[in-house]
């Protein structure tokens, strides 16, 4: 992959429905040799994972240290500048996941917002709270100004669909902010979810504070997703993201 990655002409890249929405389907992202390229090195990592979790099933973390070729990609100056033209400003990467839902990994994620960072180090400060680890990384929950600033960028690797476990938001729900537990199920069982059908080299940018779910797939096959996030912003009092 050249480290001068190139992203297609996209079909949806107006974002014009972004801010209130708080996420963006785009068409055509990448290419299908791309696509390729990122399953090939990532899909062994994650079947050996399956191997070795017993009933646990999760995604392949830490992706930005460990894979030159994930990196490559996260920080490459296309992607930063999509990010830019997004949300007028500037983005840095600082966690990569992959995922695979197939015949043998098929689960459910119940409605919920993506809460928790990783980090480098624990310190005490205010507005961070649960601090826990997560596959031997620690992981806090920041103040809600540092995750409203953030973007994820989900890179789809197969077409997914309603059949396959594609990922359900529910529109405009990060303008709420953090939503306390109790409450997500009465705001779901009130709104309609959108059902985000995204084809194989497309991309899904979202908010992490977006309530979203997914199902397990009624047609299990693969649905390879890499994951990525970027912050605007370093951490306060000497913290310092994991991956960054």
């Amino acid at each position: 992959m050249n480290s001068e990655f190139r992203i297609q002409n996209s079909e949806s890249n107006g974002f014009s429905r972004f801010a209130q929405d708080g996420f963006q389907i785009i068409n055509s992202l990448v290419s299908e040799n791309v696509c390729d390229e990122l399953t090939a090195a990532l899909s062994p990592l994650f079947d050996h994972q399956i191997k070795l979790a017993k009933n646990r099933i999760g995604g392949v973390r830490n992706l930005l240290r460990t894979n030159p070729l994930v990196s490559a990609f996260a920080k490459s100056p296309a992607i930063t500048r999509l990010l830019h033209q997004t949300a007028n400003r500037d983005f840095f990467a600082v966690r990569a996941i992959f995922f695979d839902k197939n015949p043998d990994a098929n689960w459910l994620v119940p409605w919920h917002q993506d809460l928790a960072i990783a980090v480098a180090n624990q310190i005490k400060t205010p507005g961070f709270t649960a601090w826990s680890m997560k596959d031997e990384i620690l992981h806090v929950h920041p103040p809600e100004e540092i995750l409203a600033a953030m973007i994820t960028l989900r890179i789809y690797l197969d077409d997914c669909d309603a059949s396959n476990g594609g990922l359900k938001v529910i529109a405009g729900s990060h303008r709420s902010g953090k939503i306390p537990t109790a409450k997500i199920a009465q705001l779901t069982a009130a709104s309609k979810p959108v059902i985000c059908e995204v084809k194989k080299g497309g991309a899904l940018l979202m908010r992490p504070l977006l309530l979203h779910s997914s199902s397990p797939a009624e047609s299990p096959c693969h649905r390879r997703v890499l994951h990525l996030e970027y912050a605007a912003q370093k951490l306060p009092n000497g913290l310092a993201w994991f991956d960054n």
